[in-house]
Parts: C-alpha cells; sequence; structure tokens
C-alpha cells in the first residue's frame, strides 16, 4: 500500500470517527442532549399499549413522554411504565395532574424517580395549557377578574409560581405545553414551555412569541405537534409533521413532541406514515448536527408589560378578561409583518424591567409596538 493509499484511509477513517461522535455527543450525552425528539403517550390507560408505542419508536427518538391520567394516577403502573421506558433507553417526561393529590404523595415519587432514573428523568410536565385556559376562560383558569393588565399579569405569575416552585424543590424542570402567554409561563418559573403547532395557529408567531420568551430568562424551550382538525385524523399529515418537526429543530428548539391522543389507530392518532416522518426527521437530524448553527433571531418586535394578548387575531382578548384595546390591531398586524420580514429569525419580548438589559443586549435591532413597523 503506498503512501497516498494509506493518506486516504487515514482521511476516510478520520471523517468516520467525527461522524459517529457529533452523531453520539448529540443524542447519547446523558448530561445535557443537544436535542430531544419524542411521542407523549396519552391516549390509553394500558401498560401493553404503553409498552407497544416504546417498541415502535425507540429506535428513532431520544424522549418519551407519558401524558395519561390513568396510569399517571396509578403509582404501580407509573413505576412499570418509567422503569419500561428507561430500560428502552429513552429520556423520560412525567405529566402530574390534580388527580395524584388524592392517591399518592407525588412529590415524594418525583424525588425517588430523579433519584432512580438520574439524568434520564428529565422532570414533570404540570398544568397543561395555563395561558391558554386563561385566555379561554377554561376549567382550570387562574385569574377570572382583575382591575387591570398589570394587576393580572401580577396575579397570573405569582399563582403560578406558587405551583411550580413547590415542584422545583424536588425536580430541576417542570415542563408545560401552551398556545399563549409564554412570557409569563416562563415568568412563573416555567424552566420549559412547548409551543403548540396545531390548528392554523402560525408557526412563525407562535416560535417567535415563545422563543422571545425563552431566550429572556433564559431558558429552554420546545415545540408540540398537536390537533389540527377536531375529529378525525386529528394530527396533521406525514409531510406536514416532518415539516413542522424541521422547523422546530432549525429554529433552535431543544425538545419536539407529538401530542398522541386519541386512540383511532392501533397507536393512537400516529399512523405508519407518520411514524415514517419521525424515522426521516430522525435520519436529518443525524445528517445535519445544530453545530452547523440554528436560526437565532436577528431581531425582536417589543410588546409593552403586562400586555397579555391572545394573538390569534386582531380583536382576541387580553388575558381573557379584557376585549381587545386601541393598540390590538396595530399590535397583531406589526407582529406578522415582521415574521413575514424575518422569519425565524424574529422573536417576540416584553418592555420587562427584569430582562429589559438582556434584551437590548441580545438584538441587532428591536421594534417597539408604538413606533412605526417598516
Amino acid at each position: 500500500m503506498n503512501r497516498r493509499t494509506v493518506a486516504l484511509v487515514i482521511f476516510f477513517v478520520a471523517v468516520i470517527s467525527a461522524s459517529l461522535f457529533v452523531t453520539i455527543k448529540l443524542f447519547s450525552d446523558p448530561e445535557d442532549p443537544d436535542f430531544y425528539v419524542g411521542v407523549e403517550f396519552a391516549y390509553s390507560d394500558s401498560i401493553n399499549d404503553l409498552k407497544a408505542l416504546v417498541d415502535n419508536v425507540k429506535d428513532y427518538t431520544n424522549l418519551f413522554v407519558i401524558g395519561s391520567i390513568e396510569i399517571t394516577f396509578n403509582k404501580t403502573a407509573l413505576d412499570e411504565a418509567c422503569d419500561y421506558v428507561i430500560s428502552s433507553g429513552l429520556n423520560l417526561i412525567v405529566l402530574i395532574t390534580d388527580t395524584e393529590l388524592y392517591s399518592y404523595c407525588h412529590f415524594e415519587w418525583v424525588e425517588q424517580a430523579k433519584q432512580k432514573y438520574g439524568d434520564k428523568f428529565l422532570g414533570i410536565y404540570r398544568y397543561d395549557e395555563p395561558g391558554g385556559n386563561q385566555l379561554d376562560k377554561g376549567a382550570a383558569m387562574l385569574i377570572k377578574e382583575g382591575a387591570s393588565y398589570a394587576d393580572v399579569a401580577a396575579n397570573y405569575t405569582g399563582t403560578l409560581k406558587i405551583i411550580l416552585d413547590y415542584y422545583l424543590n424536588y425536580t430541576d424542570r417542570v415542563f408545560t405545553a401552551d398556545y399563549g402567554l409564554y412570557w409569563f409561563d416562563y415568568k412563573a418559573d416555567y424552566t420549559t414551555v412547548f409551543a403548540e403547532f396545531g390548528w392554523n395557529h402560525s408557526r412563525g408567531l407562535q416560535t417567535a412569541l415563545c422563543r422571545g420568551a425563552a431566550n429572556a430568562f433564559n431558558r429552554d424551550w420546545g415545540a408540540i405537534i398537536t390537533w389540527t382538525y377536531t375529529d378525525k385524523p386529528y394530527i396533521e399529515s406525514e409531510d406536514e409533521l416532518y415539516s413542522d418537526l424541521r422547523l422546530a429543530y432549525a429554529a433552535g428548539a431543544k425538545y419536539a413532541v407529538v401530542f398522541n391522543y386519541p386512540k383511532i389507530e392501533e397507536y393512537g392518532v400516529l399512523t405508519e406514515k407518520h411514524f415514517d416522518a419521525l424515522k426521516r426527521f430522525w435520519d436529518y437530524v443525524h445528517g445535519n448536527p445544530r453545530s452547523g448553527g440554528v436560526d437565532r433571531a436577528e431581531a425582536a418586535y417589543v410588546l409593552p408589560e403586562d400586555y397579555g394578548f391572545g394573538f390569534r387575531g386582531a380583536t382576541d382578548t387580553i388575558w381573557g378578561l379584557f376585549n381587545a384595546d386601541d393598540f390590538s390591531a396595530k399590535i397583531w398586524n406589526d407582529a406578522n409583518t415582521l415574521v413575514a420580514q424575518f422569519g425565524s429569525r424574529l422573536d417576540i419580548v416584553y418592555d420587562d424591567p427584569e430582562t429589559f438589559i438582556a434584551i437590548q443586549n441580545r438584538y441587532g435591532k428591536l421594534y417597539f409596538w408604538n413606533e412605526t413597523v417598516p
């Protein structure tokens, strides 16, 4: 073998080794993987159904979210489910709801799970859609009256913070998914919020709102692909799923989760085509490590302090308690104009004294709500 051949062999071995290192680092670092992708099991109370879904996805995901209320209500079933998820090599998030308050001490369970599963137990998912419940006056609405935007903002974040601080005594991370008021979720001390990609909501707008809040409070963010329809098939097509996963990954999300409910197929709402999309995305991530960069925001749109606008139209409510005001239409139009201009390189933030210095230092350009947006 001549020296040229030897050199080529060494070169290709080095390239292959480097590629393997990037892939292993991306998904196998037990302390802080760069990106988590997985599904939320929410469609059954059967341990066998959970195990079947784990077996199906474990080779092309690295995260499993147990969102079945029936399983999390039953400590024995929950322990068996968590053991199976962890033994299958996946990281784990567990939904905790109010029903657990009456069945066993879930604070103690969380502490034990952290000790038992170590870094593979990422934390708990607590209080689903707090912002959405507030905006839509849902069953779990936190604040039902207020004299002003500032009054409601303080009460919302203060009340939610009390709930979250109990759990943060036992685990490092508390997650939720939401479709509005992301800023105030983070201000209340959520460590990670999943922006909901669903319905006909603008992905660019949801990304700007959620990522902007996460960046301001120096937290992680994620995306959860949820319902597009209120009836079968509920979830978007496999190509749309793949596109949404790609979008979240490119925009710098640390988590991408597929919400899997109800059971209309063998595995919830997910069909074989959806699983194929997840496999395709898994391969894409392996072939495109984010060491090459993500779509970081270069501009931010700055909202007035305490302005809990729903961002689902120019006439959406503020905090679910106040009708759209004289500024709502302009703010709605400004935000959409800037999303069209900057795409995933826009964040939406607030004129909040707690974070404003960091915001000024982060972005090349700030557009304020009370100025003219080009």
